[in-house]
């Protein structure tokens, strides 16, 4: 009954404080709730994504003279398989065809052709351009080198046995040609092959007339593999452990088939990448999610403390009455149940809202039931302790003293916070500039760690921030100082000198309330900064993969740059501009060379300055537009070749005239580590009109396209403008997010970047204004005994308002300045998130302005509702 009316006096007399407690405990399990689900689920959906864009699980290469059969028995026993096909390999000395009455001729390439049904488990690996499917194929590269299309005849060179002639039937891409035409067998520390440059693909029964007699003379220069897709929905859904199950599986079929065959496990090498973006996810969830988490925290325990000078009165009291420490637990383990329980179910009540306002957002069980162990955790101990220790080891006279005797803190006499801002800046020195990884996943090898010291500088730097906020705004105040004084002046009037006075003299309160009111906004700007700059170099990546916000890629027959008027004409188009994509040998390895314009590219893409080395996008532009010879080489190339600025290079580039590779002569003026489609290890970017002049055709394969607003509603029009081409392929800035999906870059952050940044507009509110609203709760009697003895309700005002004006200026300058630089640290610190990393930080203004407010508006209502309870204040009076 006791434990009832106590309740019962609480609810009437503090509810505030007890649902500001509520409040505290549901941000704190709703914030680690919706945390904890997008790091489970986020790491489930980068696994699906990196599944889905492997075309070929493993390819196993027999080896001569071995069967079939017990290498497929080999497969079912080791792992679950969905469908497994034969592609057959033969070596050629090279193609000849005649066209426009001259001879073109390749070099060795290769013939291969697959067995029936192939095509339906692996559509991927062929690309329809132009002709037929039914019939021999030949690669996009190999009909532009022979100048020959559908319905062609060409002459195959077979290794040991007379050439050969076919009639082509359609013209084809290999977009997993890398995949397709791998080295098996080759240790993972080997460098990657090129596939052929020239590639045929025959009907099956068409390949084993021509090159059985090939393969009996010649076993050396034909091979069977075996294409295998496993089953997915048996892979865990977790990156490392599906990584780890592959690979198990991967090497218990290698021991079954020592001797007879080996194997190249696409599927575990993609995966081992993507486990390495796992853990990214994970340390960009914490370093994002924990300060949030901790403020949650801190704002549950700050509006425990709120009330403690009145809650030890209140104990002092009950102790004087007979109570024992035992019966006072009880007494405050009711309130704490109230706090815990109610924000507990609140806080998992809001996750789950989430879950289904969400869809990257899947409930999961254990995850909320964790979550709702530390809710009632937070809350018990917010109550508890202070309790447990004030019975314990303050005295009845001690708790009984409305103003208790204080002192400077030890953190202020040893100087903690100038301490754990040095030792930040270390940490952050030593993690920052010495080319650290924070995450380490060896290739080949399943262990994998994350360097969490990386955490201790902007942990350190959070800590040491809100520790000099109270120095910094404690000195202000108790000084009674100037500074102090032209703050409150336009709210206080002729009361300021008064007014500062008072202030002065209760500044262990304030500075609280304007150290938390600078958290949480240091928090939502943080947050906000390091998404919003995110979210734009998330785009800048997929536009580099893309090119541009529409991409039309057509071939050297069909080049898209034809139909550049048409596009650029089209109403969602902002700018068109077109770009050459043609090969050249740099000595005998094949490059993709970009013809542009570089006074104009600009205008259709972006180029950023971390895309050259040595100088910015328009310096190294205006470089090469003054230097009409002038190329820009890949940093891979400048390595393998030892060039130097000013070098000439000798380019091999096929001539339109004769169809030949020609040597041409180009200066080497920069170094290119990016450009749009570029390929991320060695390509070359020249002056289109340069290269049109020296190849005889000025023909752009590619057109890039900026959009006006939706780039999918762009795409969809340059389709449809373009229907009667189906050999033009037209991608947009969407498709290339979701291709390099596994990528952290392109983790969907959309939800939790939503739910985040509506977090922190809360917590800022509910720090400046519930903490300015308990504060004076806990001061009605003082406020009463003010009107009591003749203060006016405009004088009343004046200390209401200064207040307010304090923590609020306390609150913005201190937490934009540290959420700056939280921002600028995280950025430094997670480089390797980014790619390119960016050049300046995102301000995402409109947020910061709606924080502002709102934490604005949160202290003018704290105040006004402070202002409405002076007309009770009679009743006031009688208060402890």
């Amino acid at each position: 009954m006791m434990l009832l009316l106590w309740m019962r006096g609480i609810l009437a007399r503090r509810l505030l404080r007890v649902m500001g407690a509520i409040a505290g405990v549901a941000l704190t399990v709703a914030l680690l709730a919706v945390v904890g689900l997008f790091l489970v689920n986020a790491g489930n959906s980068m696994t699906a994504r990196a599944i889905s864009a492997v075309p070929i699980d493993w390819q196993v290469q027999l080896i001569s003279g071995f069967d079939t059969a017990p290498i497929r028995k080999a497969l079912d026993d080791a792992a679950r398989v969905k469908a497994v096909h034969q592609v057959h390999y033969a070596d050629v000395a090279g193609f000849e065809a005649q066209a426009g009455g001259t001879t073109q001729t390749t070099g060795p390439g290769q013939v291969i052709a697959f067995d029936d049904g192939y095509l339906n488990d692996f559509p991927a690996e062929v690309r329809q351009l132009s002709g037929g499917m039914d019939g021999v194929l030949i690669a996009q590269q190999t009909a532009a080198n022979l100048h020959v299309s559908p319905g062609d005849t060409i002459s195959v060179n077979r290794i040991g046995q007379p050439a050969a002639n076919v009639k082509v039937a359609g013209v084809i891409d290999l977009p997993d040609a890398d995949s397709l035409f791998q080295a098996v067998g080759l240790p993972p520390q080997a460098a990657p092959q090129a596939p052929p440059d020239n590639v045929l693909i025959l009907p099956l029964q068409d390949w084993q007339q021509l090159f059985d007699p090939q393969q009996k003379t010649r076993p050396d220069t034909t091979r069977l593999q075996l294409h295998v897709r496993l089953e997915h929905d048996a892979l865990p859904p977790d990156p490392v452990s599906a990584y780890t199950f592959v690979t198990r599986a991967e090497n218990n079929l290698e021991a079954r088939l020592v001797g007879q065959a080996l194997v190249a496990d696409n599927l575990g090498t993609r995966l081992g990448a993507v486990r390495e973006d796992a853990l990214y996810a994970s340390v960009l969830f914490l370093f994002l999610g924990l300060p949030g988490i901790a403020l949650a925290v801190v704002l549950t325990f700050a509006v425990t403390s709120s009330g403690a000078t009145r809650r030890r009165m209140e104990q002092a009291l009950l102790r004087i009455r007979g109570a024992t420490t035992r019966m006072v637990l009880s007494l405050s383990a009711t309130e704490a149940a109230t706090a815990a329980i109610g924000g507990t179910v609140l806080g998992i009540g809001a996750a789950v809202l989430f879950g289904t306002m969400f869809s990257s957002l899947a409930p999961n069980g254990l995850t909320l039931l964790l979550v709702g162990a530390t809710g009632l955790l937070v809350g018990f101990v917010a109550f508890l302790v202070p309790a447990w220790r004030d019975a314990r080891w303050v005295t009845v006279s001690a708790a009984r003293r409305a103003v208790p005797r204080t002192g400077k803190p030890l953190w202020r006499r040893l100087w903690l916070d100038v301490l754990l801002l040095v030792a930040s800046a270390l940490f952050f020195w030593q993690s920052a500039s010495t080319g650290y990884q924070i995450v380490l996943a060896p290739e080949g090898v399943a262990a994998t760690s994350v360097d969490y010291k990386a955490f201790i500088a902007p942990a350190l730097f959070w800590l040491g921030t809100a520790l000099l906020t109270m120095r910094l705004s404690g000195s202000v105040i108790s000084r009674n100082g100037q500074i102090l004084r032209a703050i409150i002046a336009p709210v206080c009037g002729p009361l300021t000198s008064l007014v500062s006075a008072a202030l002065s003299r209760q500044s262990e309160r304030l500075t609280i309330g304007i150290a938390m009111t600078a958290l949480a906004i240091s928090f939502a700007t943080s947050t906000a900064i390091f998404n919003t700059t995110y979210n734009a170099q998330s785009r800048i990546d997929a536009e580099l993969t893309n090119g541009s916000d529409v991409t039309v890629q057509g071939t050297s027959q069909k080049p898209a740059g034809t139909h550049l008027a048409v596009l650029a004409t089209l109403p969602e188009a902002a700018a068109a501009e077109p770009m050459q994509h043609r090969f050249a040998y740099v000595g005998a390895d094949l490059q993709d060379l970009y013809g542009i314009d570089p006074a104009r590219i600009g205008r259709a893409t972006h180029l950023s300055d971390a895309y050259f080395s040595g100088g910015s996008a328009a310096g190294m532009l205006d470089r090469l537009a003054a230097t009409p010879d002038g190329v820009l080489v890949s940093q891979e190339t400048v390595q393998d070749f030892q060039l130097q600025q000013g070098d000439t290079i000798n380019l091999r580039l096929m001539n339109a005239g004769d169809h030949q590779y020609h040597p041409v002569a180009f200066r080497f003026v920069g170094v290119a580590r990016e450009f749009p489609t570029a390929p991320k290890d060695s390509f070359l970017v020249a002056n289109a009109a340069y290269v049109a002049r020296m190849t005889g055709s000025d023909a752009s394969e590619y057109v890039l396209m900026r959009a006006r607003n939706d780039p999918t509603a762009l795409a969809r029009q340059a389709a449809s403008t373009l229907a009667a081409e189906p050999s033009l392929k037209i991608t947009d800035i969407g498709q290339a997010a979701h291709l390099i999906g596994s990528s952290l870059t392109a983790v969907d952050l959309g939800g939790l970047t939503t739910i985040e940044l509506g977090f922190s507009v809360v917590m800022a509110a509910a720090a400046a204004g519930l903490m300015l609203a308990l504060g004076f709760i806990e001061r009605r009697r003082n406020f009463a005994i003010l009107s009591a003895i003749g203060a006016k309700p405009r004088q009343l005002a004046a200390f209401l308002w200064s207040e307010g004006i304090l923590i609020l200026a306390g609150g913005l300058v201190f937490g934009l300045l540290s959420g700056v630089l939280t921002a600028w640290m995280l950025v430094k610190l997670l480089t390797g998130v980014f790619d390119p990393p960016p050049e300046t930080l995102s301000i995402p203004w409109a947020y910061l302005a709606v924080v502002l407010c709102l934490v604005t508006a949160s202290v003018i209502v704290a105040v006004l509702s402070a202002r409405s309870s002076s007309t009770h204040d009679a009743e006031h009076l009688r208060d402890l």
